[in-house]
């Protein structure tokens, strides 16, 4: 099912003692043999009205902390209000990759090309409450992305997969992907269900890892390539989308089968972050459209505990056995969900499009920037821009339509030269 771990193509610390993210680290060594780095602290002379370029912006596994990188290090803000958490300023560059560990000590880091001191094929795992790294992998090529868990650290390269253990740094798995300048990955992060999704060797393909039942699913879920895909916590639903970005398709990862499919638009659009809600009632899709659309799902769960309980398996009342041969209870009735066409009587005429589900509230903002999507309090939607914006806004549950903004800040001024990633 996937390969055999082999760390050939990486290089790690040899380490004293095991990683634990939530605590404080023992003396490690660096992969050259020496003391392991340490960052400076905050520059002096680089104050609050200092212009900067933004890298990459991205949430940590609850949606409650933004990490971004910057051009001179990187910046840790939380989303309800909008403020900044603390800070680390480099002389030697920035970094192109910031994964948080949920709101802990530790992070993953990766530098931008201009960093002279951590290149972007160096993953960094930085503990900062000792101000200093902790363990470095090195790989031959450069680095597309990062994902971590309590026990695992996911590396992405261009086409391959590498899954570490986080207490020991022990490869486990490899798994070759399509071309991926994307750094498309994604992983579940309740802890007593390890799902990992990636692209498949084939267009269109999203292969998925279920790694605690050591079960591979391969899901057809477009015809052009994947563009964007999430999956929700406990690794169960996974929504896709395409290049084309007309469509969102929502999967069971268990077996495969199409729960729903909503529309973003007719127009070719690439979007840019799709978020489930807490609740899994909607879903979120950000695009280079400049609109934030919002979905009522219809996936079933079998009550409020289920996203709680200790087997979350049992917990979706789509996931049982009898799932895979009718949708018939799987998806709730469409009365009140997303509007459909007026001309949807006339749906066995007309394209596809005349019937598919329309997003039940929206909100519009400046195109051709990306932003990052994710659900806040109170049906709430937090919008993050790389144009370094911070948007709040609210949807109403039941008329839905135009989105209400309850709060815009800028987050991070930016140099006048700065253009979108």
């Amino acid at each position: 099912m996937l390969a055999g771990a082999s760390s050939s193509d990486t290089s790690s610390s040899k380490m004293s003692q095991g990683i634990f993210p939530t605590s404080r680290i023992g003396n490690s060594e660096s992969p050259n043999g020496g003391a392991s780095s340490s960052f400076t602290r905050p520059i002096a002379d680089m104050n609050e009205n200092d212009e900067t370029d933004l890298l990459s912006i991205s949430w940590n596994q609850d949606y409650d902390c933004i990490a971004a990188g910057i051009s001179h290090g990187f910046r840790i803000y939380n989303c309800e209000p909008c403020k900044e958490t603390f800070r680390r300023d480099l002389k030697c560059g920035g970094f192109k990759i910031v994964e948080m560990l949920f709101r802990c000590n530790i992070l993953a880091l990766v530098g931008a090309v201009a960093n002279s001191h951590y290149p972007p094929n160096k993953v960094l795992i930085w503990d900062d409450h000792q101000s200093r790294s902790i363990t470095e992998f090195t790989f031959r090529s450069e680095v597309r992305g990062v994902k971590l868990r309590h026990d695992r650290i996911v590396v992405v390269l261009e086409h391959k997969i590498y899954v570490y253990s986080f207490t020991d740094l022990k490869l486990l798995h490899q798994i070759e992907t399509l071309a991926n300048p994307r750094g498309l990955c994604c992983i579940s992060h309740d802890t007593n269900t390890f799902v990992l999704a990636c692209q498949g060797l084939r267009k269109g393909r999203v292969r998925v890892e279920h790694f605690g039942l050591n079960m591979t699913k391969f899901i057809n879920a477009h015809d052009s390539e994947i563009s964007c895909f999430t999956l929700t916590s406990d690794g169960l639903l996974l929504a896709t989308a395409s290049v084309k970005g007309t469509l969102i398709r929502i999967f069971n990862t268990m077996d495969r089968s199409l729960l729903q499919e909503v529309r973003r638009g007719v127009d070719r659009a690439e979007i840019n972050s799709i978020a489930f809600s807490q609740d899994l009632q909607w879903l979120a899709a950000s695009s280079d459209k400049g609109t934030v659309h919002v979905f009522r799902l219809r996936v079933r769960v079998s009550g409020e505990d289920s996203l709680t309980q200790p087997n979350a398996i049992q917990g979706h009342a789509l996931f049982r056995q009898n799932s895979s041969s009718s949708l018939d209870p799987l998806i709730s009735p469409n009365t009140g969900a997303n509007p459909n066409s007026s001309l949807s009587f006339m749906r066995g005429v007309l394209p596809k499009y005349f019937s598919s589900e329309w997003s039940f509230a929206q909100f519009h903002l400046p195109e051709n920037t990306r932003f990052i999507v994710a659900f806040g309090s109170q049906n709430s939607v937090i919008i993050v821009g790389m144009d370094g914006s911070f948007y709040k806004c609210s949807f109403d549950p039941v008329h839905g339509g135009e989105m209400v903004r309850q709060e815009h800040v800028r987050f991070l001024k930016l140099c006048v030269h700065h253009h979108r990633q």
